[in-house]
């Protein structure tokens, strides 16, 4: 009996200076990794033509808009091949428009075939960077989709790469040269990056963000898509924000008419979204007047863009024939940056539509980023 009381008495011993020596459990923080699983990544639909990279499913922490900790999923694509100049860039890369589905994540389409930007993606492949894509918050995870809540985005664009240079196997350094782009939502998302890296991720060694077709100024885009054909995204924003900020109780404020169809909605991709929606507007959707109720206007001030001038080179691009996003939102954010001193490249591309602008300018952002992921000045039109 003596015997096994002290052989009990050195094990707690023990384990009590294990603790001390190892000392409290760090406590979760944005860009921790919660897990990392290999996948495969698919050219089309079916899956064919496998692309040819180590890639990762990956569950990591980030911050939602009011500041309490998530879990977000996204995915980490890094070429086979060795990078010859020096350590691997990373690329933050933050998608357009999905819709609210889990179904409809950028990690999900990856994974079947079939994810459009993948072609933009992967010219940054070919120049040997890996490159780190969010779902962002409730897309592929529990919960709604926080969809057009920039902050959310943001937080989960940077906390992408930083859990990406945390993937064990990857080989990637958390001192890489990080580029970040993103177009539509994703333009959102990169500039909404690029204002909160100084006080978020200071530690990223962030040397340029491209954001293209930005949504600038969400009130804006809503009152331009309010009765129009695609009436659906701005109510996809309702939703959203509604998502990452409960008190404006959107449910409460809808008619019955509104109830049924953002519910019927809230697990539609975005071509659903579009054509369920199309031709509506608010008014069809709720008795009052939803864009000037002081809940729904500081939660919107709060998301617009530009109060805040990036410390990076931006490179802005917009589409002059953009119906969805008019380009004199994303001309003023372009003179709100000017004024304060950001380092801005304007681009107005003669593109005809929004699409065709993510089409003719993605290449033109993607080699803007590379020659400042090499360390060249950057210019300004401003």
């Amino acid at each position: 009996m003596t015997l096994r009381v002290r052989v009990s008495m050195s094990m707690i011993l023990l384990s009590i200076m294990s603790l001390l020596v190892a000392g409290p459990a760090r406590a979760a923080a944005p860009g921790d990794v919660v897990s990392a699983q290999p996948t495969t990544v698919y050219l089309l639909p079916g899956k064919l033509l496998e692309v040819p990279v180590n890639a990762w499913h990956v569950l990591y922490n980030s911050t939602s808009a009011t500041g309490g900790l998530n879990t977000v999923s996204g995915t980490l694509l890094v070429p086979k091949d060795g990078y010859p100049l020096g350590t691997r860039p990373i690329i933050g890369y933050a998608f357009g428009t999905h819709g609210l589905g889990d179904q409809c994540a950028p990690s999900a389409g990856l994974a079947r075939g079939g994810e459009a930007e993948l072609a933009l993606v992967s010219l940054f492949l070919l120049k040997g960077y890996a490159v780190a894509m969010t779902d962002y918050e409730g897309l592929g995870t529990p919960g709604t989709h926080t969809y057009m809540a920039g902050i959310s985005q943001g937080h989960a664009v940077l906390d992408a790469v930083r859990a990406a240079a945390r993937v064990p196997g990857a080989g990637l350094s958390a001192t890489a040269p990080v580029g970040i782009m993103g177009y539509s939502q994703g333009g959102a998302s990169a500039a909404w990056a690029a204002q909160l890296q100084p006080s978020y991720a200071p530690e990223l060694r962030l040397r340029g963000v491209a954001a293209g077709g930005v949504p600038a100024d969400l009130r804006a885009v809503a009152q331009h898509l309010d009765g129009g054909p695609d009436f659906g995204l701005a109510a996809a924003a309702g939703v959203g924000l509604d998502a990452a900020y409960p008190e404006l109780n959107l449910q409460a404020d809808l008619n019955d008419r509104g109830r049924a169809l953002l519910t019927d909605a809230a697990d539609d991709c975005v071509d659903e979204l579009t054509s369920k929606l199309a031709g509506l507007s608010f008014a069809d959707l709720s008795p009052i007047d939803l864009l000037n109720q002081p809940k729904w206007l500081a939660r919107l001030a709060e998301n617009r863009l530009g109060a805040t001038p990036p410390r990076v080179p931006l490179f802005l691009y917009h589409a002059r024939g953009d119906q969805i996003i008019p380009i004199a939102v994303a001309s003023t954010l372009r003179g709100e940056y000017c004024r304060a001193g950001a380092r801005v490249r304007w681009t107005s591309l003669p593109a005809p539509d929004h699409v065709t602008g993510a089409v003719e300018g993605g290449p033109l952002a993607i080699e803007w980023l590379a020659l400042r992921i090499l360390g060249l000045p950057a210019t300004s039109n401003c």
